[in-house]
């Protein structure tokens, strides 16, 4: 095949055309380009100035003879070199792409758009060699691949002895990058066979695809004959953590050898990756079309910046490549707490689909279950993990755990949750998994109070904890956010103080554990009526109790007599703003309160009582600490939650669900439809039918 040089300039204002189903159904493709993106391309043929397909594989044919017919440009498309927390073959969408309209970068025996740049001058700025050494780093510190779903491998994997140590790369049957790598089955052959005599000592790893692997395709190597001293791979392992072991890889076209090339060891290349023929791998092909030298820094530069395109997994925009590392080492991150099964017991159909996506992850099994006998059943043991909602552990669920020696983590809804409550089954944008015990029972030490009591808070995290303070205190943003932030309708004399008494839903959990003497609304009311009898008092029913979800609701005519105002229009936001002091058994609010400097009076001991922020009737001896707001702010919304993301399918920061709070808030108030957030019990009971008949029809 003949071998073209340049690159095509692009026009502005481009339609692009595709005719994959696959492609289309790739979450914010058109952000990967500068142009429209089509798909019913009868309807718009005159508007089509190129056609993209899945790069020169077979699925591509018909975009590539539409193209040729039309006379139209042909770009190829692919996964870029950093794509994703989970596996393509399991349906995980890119959060990068490369975009070629030379060739692409795996076919060898024509230039590619990566080709073209790493044979030309002038692309090497200091500045985009500054981020590609910073990025470069964080891959490498990281261990980031093209799929990073995988756990490091065990020490158990290897032997355990000081023999040389090689890694020769499997790939899938009829990979492209091998078809058009200047390679074929021969090449696989003659990799174990050098690699063996080489090295004629050493231990051999073949390391298995981790597509051949999840069962969708077959491998080169995977019925290769091999002696004692070689040691097949099956499992699903993370790339960095095997080559760190390894003294030579060897490949024929795999990107492991460009990961390889990061932790600076030799590799030997059998076809001719992208990464081969500058000068910087062992070549047994060559391409004469690779007349530069390149350093690894700059192929890294070339490849990962300037070739690749990114999105930003949280606002679906084009992105850059530091985005995507973050989002991976924060899926990472979870996926680690969470290893292994879990069982949870007691969950509804209705929650069990709110909560799964929270817990859910390559590394775990998650196994709903309703008693200890069901559990018994499918196998649970020492090695799990018993979770339960809340503090709704039966005795005997408490029995199996300690019979097991398992501890039980207690899932609960986080402090910015949602827009609509959580009794009308919206589902929750955050959740906290304690493994202690629980935030709102101050009887024991939970995750929370361990953060507060022992956290090294650090300037970046004090910075963010402050930023996002203002964030929350400007947007008006609370916990369920369901309300119109309207003015009171309220008169008080000048000189009188406003006191503000939440009210709370009276057998909550969080009144039951944590409220001192004082347990109820009407209680409490009487309480800071005596101490304030000048005062001008206003009272708001709690949301669940004015939806008719929870119980709560005194007598109107008793509340009346207690309070001088009672709210059911305004927001509690407005509430607050509206008062000098807020009196609380264990609400919430006593925390949205202080983020608004304002007084808070407690009556029991809520999360964020006793550290020297509040005006406390109960103490807690565990809680020695005095601590700044910032600081209660960075523990409990930055470090104590998990947030979880519907649209991008993903963990993400809080400041991310604050934003797409505000966001939602405006679209429905905008359309004057904030109000059917605040449902009665016929609105909730269709809701529980619909996800009751989808919980079944989806088992």
């Amino acid at each position: 095949m003949s071998r073209e040089t340049g690159n095509r300039e692009r026009l502005p204002d481009q339609t692009l055309g595709i005719f994959s189903w696959g492609m289309r159904k790739i979450p914010n493709l058109s952000s990967f380009f500068d142009e429209d993106v089509v798909f019913s391309l009868s309807r718009f043929n005159e508007k089509i100035t190129a056609i993209a397909g899945w790069g020169v594989k077979a699925t591509s044919k018909k975009a590539r003879r539409f193209a040729a017919r039309k006379n139209l440009p042909y770009i190829s498309i692919e996964d870029g070199f950093l794509r994703s927390f989970g596996l393509g073959v399991k349906k995980t969408p890119p959060l990068s792409l490369v975009v070629d309209d030379v060739g692409i970068y795996y076919d060898a025996t024509r230039p590619s758009l990566l080709e073209n740049i790493l044979n030309s001058d002038g692309w090497e700025t200091d500045s985009l060699m500054e981020d590609a050494q910073k990025a470069m780093s964080l891959v490498v510190e990281n261990s980031l691949s093209k799929y990073n779903h995988a756990p490091d491998a065990p020490e158990s994997m290897f032997r355990n002895t000081d023999s040389k140590k090689v890694l020769v790369a499997d790939q899938t049957l009829g990979d492209m990058s091998v078809v058009l790598g200047m390679a074929d089955k021969s090449s696989f052959e003659k990799i174990y066979e050098t690699a063996r005599i080489e090295n004629p000592d050493a231990e051999i790893y073949i390391k298995i695809h981790p597509d051949v692997i999840a069962g969708k395709k077959k491998g080169y190597l995977t019925g290769i004959k091999t002696d004692s001293n070689t040691f097949i791979i099956h499992e699903d392992i993370n790339p960095f953590s095997l080559i760190k072991k390894m003294d030579r890889v060897y490949v024929v076209t795999s990107q492991l050898g460009f990961e390889a090339l990061l932790l600076n060891k030799p590799v030997t290349c059998f076809g001719m990756p992208f990464y081969a023929g500058w000068g910087v791998t062992d070549d047994r092909v060559l391409c004469p079309g690779r007349i530069r030298k390149r350093t690894v820094l700059e192929i890294f530069a070339a490849a990962y910046l300037k070739y690749a395109r990114y999105i930003c997994p949280v606002t679906g925009k084009r992105g850059t490549i530091f985005d995507v590392i973050e989002h991976i080492v924060r899926q990472r991150r979870f996926c680690r707490k969470d290893s292994g099964n879990l069982y949870c017991f007691g969950f509804s159909l209705w929650k069990r689909e709110n909560v799964r996506p929270f817990l859910k992850n390559p590394k775990n099994n998650v196994i709903f279950v309703r008693n200890a006998r069901q559990a018994r059943n499918k196998g649970i043991n020492k090695n799990c993990r018993i979770l339960v909602w809340g503090h709704n552990d039966s005795e005997e669920v408490k029995k199996l755990a300690f019979t097991l020696g398992i501890s039980i983590w207690r899932l609960e809804d986080g402090f910015i949750r949602s827009v609509g409550l959580g009794s009308d089954l919206i589902r929750p944008m955050s959740l906290v998994m304690d493994r202690r015990g629980i935030y709102y029972n101050p009887g024991r030490e939970s995750d929370l109070e361990w953060i507060l009591n022992n956290y090294e808070f650090t300037p970046d995290i004090l910075e963010r904890a402050e930023l996002l303070r203002r964030l929350i205190v400007d947007e008006k943003i609370t916990k369920y956010n369901t309300e119109a932030n309207i003015p009171l309708s309220i008169r008080p004399k000048i000189s009188q103080k406003v006191s503000f008494v939440p009210g709370q839903v009276e057998d909550d959990a969080s009144i039951i554990m944590g409220a001192g003497q004082i347990k109820t609304n009407e209680n409490l009311l009487r309480h800071v009526r005596s101490c304030n009898p000048e005062a001008f008092i206003i009272y708001k029913p709690h949301p669940d109790v004015m939806a008719k979800n929870r119980r709560g609701k005194a007598s109107l005519s008793i509340i009346k007599g207690l309070c001088d105002h009672i709210e059911t229009k305004a927001s509690v936001i407005s509430c607050i703003e509206a008062a000098d002091e807020i009196h609380t058994m264990t609400s919430l609010t006593g925390f949205d309160a202080l983020l608004r400097d304002k007084k808070v009076v407690t009556y029991g001991a809520p999360f964020y009582a006793g550290w020297g922020l509040t005006t406390d009737s109960v103490s807690i001896s565990r809680r020695t600490r005095s601590l700044t707001l910032t600081k209660l702010i960075a523990g409990a919304l930055l470090l104590y939650p998990r947030y979880w993301d519907w649209k991008s399918r993903g963990f993400v920061e809080c400041e991310t669900i604050v934003n797409r709070i505000v966001k939602k808030r405006e679209q429905l108030e905008n359309k004057g439809r904030l109000h059917i957030l605040q449902p009665g019990y016929i609105t909730r009971q269709a809701r529980k039918l619909s996800l009751l008949l989808n919980g079944w029809l989806h088992r």
